[in-house]
């Protein structure tokens, strides 16, 4: 018998773009802008990407990568609240190979800095079976978070709507 296990972690990240508010919101809630900051990527090939950004709403992400570069992972997200350009808040759940690895509450909050949008990302998780944990998935967030920050200073600057 498979011994079972899980282990809690909650975390909070804050970010600084050279963004409105309304912007950044965008980079989230249009499917082609957050397609390019959270699902490509060097290291994993998306297999299947869709959005549909509403309360009640779903995101589904399947790639493959990994440790030896033929696991196959998915990332299902439920929308559970978004006030438009304020806050976004999504449970996900992930699997490596079929197998679940983690659920996890996560909170946008965007708030103004001036002309810039100061984001506040705060997560709370349950890691299954010894699934990526704590570390990896803070790393994560750090990545995902960067890519954002590219895909923001490289769309042409747009009036907020």
């Amino acid at each position: 018998m498979t011994k079972r296990s899980v282990t809690h972690s909650s975390f909070t990240l804050e970010r600084v773009y050279d963004a409105a508010p309304a912007r950044v919101f965008r980079a989230f809630a249009e499917q082609d802008q957050k397609r390019r900051w959270f699902a490509e990527s060097d290291q994993m090939e998306t297999l299947e990407y869709s959005l549909d950004f509403r309360v009640g709403g779903t995101e589904h992400w399947r790639g493959k990568g990994g440790p030896t570069g033929d696991w196959v992972f998915t990332n299902d997200t439920v929308f559970h609240d978004i006030v438009q350009n304020e806050r976004i808040i999504i449970s996900y759940r992930m699997t490596a190979n079929g197998a679940p690895i983690s659920v996890s509450t996560t909170t946008f909050e965007l708030h103004p800095d001036g002309v810039k949008t100061r984001l506040v990302l705060t997560e709370q998780d349950a890691f299954l079976e010894g699934g990526d944990g704590p570390e990896i998935r803070q790393e994560g967030w750090r990545g995902l978070l960067a890519n954002l920050g590219k895909a923001l200073q490289s769309e042409p600057s747009r009036a907020a709507r």
